[in-house]
């Protein structure tokens, strides 16, 4: 996105820097918060919709659902620092820009990294390492923040274009060479240029091109350059460890770009060593993302306020999202428990998991997530992750990194599956062909039927209710049919002959087949039933995972 630029006054050392003030003004917390949180919105009435759209509906939230949590907001702050602090020595109104292009185009010329034309302008740029494993949230947190910045400002009074942030991705050939096609790649996509073809696609060696690529960075002022996925670098096939870090060393300190290397544990190689001891001075500070942890809310010490934990405040986020017909509103503790251990904690997987759990619900005739549920998709939909699971669970950070890497591409192919069988699947209700697909009466039948309304006058009541009332919509007919109904219930309850209901009216007790209890509601002891372990004793079941079971003993105490 490319904009004109728009200046805002700054503060301290960021006053009279055109390339700063003309970001967006520096952000506060609940800013930040509400800048990254997804906005996927949800209709009462869309539960009521046939299960091949509620799958689509429910699909929506592997991509769209963000919920900010402290991670997030820190690592605004400090990509919000790392930015402006990097144009500080960069300075487009006071030359010290142009003594950085100077300089470079000295060191182009004499192929020595340290020449210099004019007194080295200082650099006042930051590195950081941002390590987490698959799954964390790593590049979708860095690609909602980044979408908050445009990426290419065009200073008219400079006659100058500014990329404000580039991202690429690490070859996974591992080579600097081909991270330097990738550099030009991304700025010819931002700016519309053609340095590819102009450099990367000649035979210009590894040192040109790297010179070539810190000389652009500067003629086009980047403000901030992230390599996602560094753990594909490799030390051999880029000439060695030493070679590999001096580029980066130099990016960060010569042409003053702040730098920010995202991987996986095992990019961990890449830096461990040297950066201990001689290049600590490039002041490469460090983040590493864990999973969510499984605690408790607390209490404010202060304020005495309950404040939510991240795995509470998170899954209560996603729990909303449900298009599911029994859904309960609350979740419960045993349900965030296993869904915990089943993810342990994870963003992704938390995510994946939900997503899949309401496709089997849908397609089940379940209706609501239960603890059986939830382990039933993960037993038979999540296969690939076991070996990260057991790691995770196992707290042994050897095992963790032997699988930090682990993608679950069978996922989206489970979800297509789901669907598939979403759509062959009979639903258990009256044919709706009847309304030539108008939404308002399919809606209106559907959500009556859930109601318990199954007479064979349903139909004609629904159709007649919108041709007198053509411009209603399903709220207000809602009363209208309602009324009908009960003075249909009314007159059939009459003794009288005449008004004796036909067979096909009478309500009959239906005996429902033990296969089809997992379909009844939650307080129906044949849905709890359907629940228990196999190796599980009802009473257990109950006792364990409902309130029917009173402790007497318990009882008698709080009593007495």
């Amino acid at each position: 996105m490319k904009v004109n630029a728009v200046y805002h006054p700054s503060f301290g050392q960021y006053q009279g820097n055109p390339l700063i003030e003309a970001l967006p003004p520096v952000r506060e917390f609940s800013e930040v918060k509400n800048a990254l949180k997804s906005t996927i919105t949800i209709n009462p009435s869309e539960k009521h919709e046939s299960g091949v759209v509620r799958g689509h509906l429910i699909a929506q939230l592997m991509n769209n659902f963000f919920q900010p949590i402290a991670r997030h907001i820190q690592l605004e702050q400090k990509l919000s620092i790392m930015l402006r602090e990097g144009y500080v020595g960069r300075n487009l109104a006071n030359g010290t820009l142009n003594s950085h292009l100077q300089n470079g185009y000295e060191r182009m010329m004499t192929g020595d990294v340290n020449a210099i034309r004019f007194e080295a302008a200082k650099s006042t740029a930051r590195s950081m390492c941002f390590i987490g494993c698959s799954g964390s949230g790593k590049t979708t947190t860095l690609n909602r923040i980044l979408a908050t910045y445009p990426q290419v400002i065009f200073h008219e009074k400079y006659n100058f274009t500014q990329i404000v942030y580039l991202k690429i991705d690490c070859p996974h050939d591992g080579s600097l060479k081909s991270l330097c096609l990738h550099f030009f790649r991304a700025i010819d996509q931002a700016l519309g240029s053609d340095y590819e073809r102009k450099y990367a696609l000649k035979r210009h060696g590894i040192e040109t091109l790297l010179n070539l690529m810190r000389q652009i960075a500067n003629l086009h002022a980047i403000g901030l350059l992230i390599i996602d996925e560094i753990q594909h670098l490799s030390v051999n096939k880029s000439g060695g460890a030493d070679k590999m870090l001096n580029f980066f060393v130099t990016l960060v300190n010569v042409v003053g770009l702040p730098v920010v290397m995202v991987g996986t544990p095992k990019a961990r190689f890449i830096f461990e060593d040297d950066l201990r001891s001689a290049r600590r001075g490039v002041g490469l500070g460090s983040i590493l993302w864990e999973q969510i942890k499984n605690e408790e809310n607390f209490i404010h010490p202060q304020t005495k306020k309950i404040i939510k934990s991240e795995w509470v405040g998170f899954t209560e986020a996603l729990w909303k999202y449900q298009w599911l017909k029994k859904a309960d509103l609350m979740i419960s503790e045993e349900i965030r428990n296993c869904w915990y251990d089943l993810s342990q904690g994870i963003p992704d997987i938390v995510v994946k998991l939900f997503v899949l759990a309401q496709m089997r619900a849908i397609e089940s005739g379940l209706e609501r997530i239960t603890v059986k549920l939830l382990k039933q998709t993960y037993e038979q939909d999540l296969i690939p992750i076991h070996p990260m699971i057991k790691a995770l669970r196992s707290g042994d950070a050897e095992q963790i990194s032997q699988f930090s890497d682990l993608i679950i591409p069978e996922v989206d192919k489970k979800l297509l599956l789901l669907q598939a069988k979403l759509e062959q699947k009979k639903e258990f209700m009256e044919d709706i062909d009847i309304y030539d697909g108008h939404q308002e009466s399919i809606h209106l039948h559907r959500l009556l039927i859930e109601l318990g309304y199954e007479s064979n006058l349903l139909a004609p009541l629904v159709k007649k209710v919108f041709r007198e009332n053509p411009k209603f919509d399903m709220k207000s007919v809602m009363p209208i049919i309602l009324s009908w109904l009960h003075e249909q219930n009314e007159e059939s309850s009459l003794p009288s002959s005449a008004n004796k209901p036909q067979d096909t009216q009478k309500i009959r007790k239906q005996r429902i087949q033990p296969k089809l209890w997992h379909s009844l509601d939650n307080d129906d002891l044949r849905f709890q039933f359907s629940q228990k372990e196999n190796k599980q004793s009802f009473y257990e079941h109950l006792k364990n995972q409902t309130d029917y079971v009173i402790n007497m003993e318990t009882l008698i105490k709080e009593a007495g």
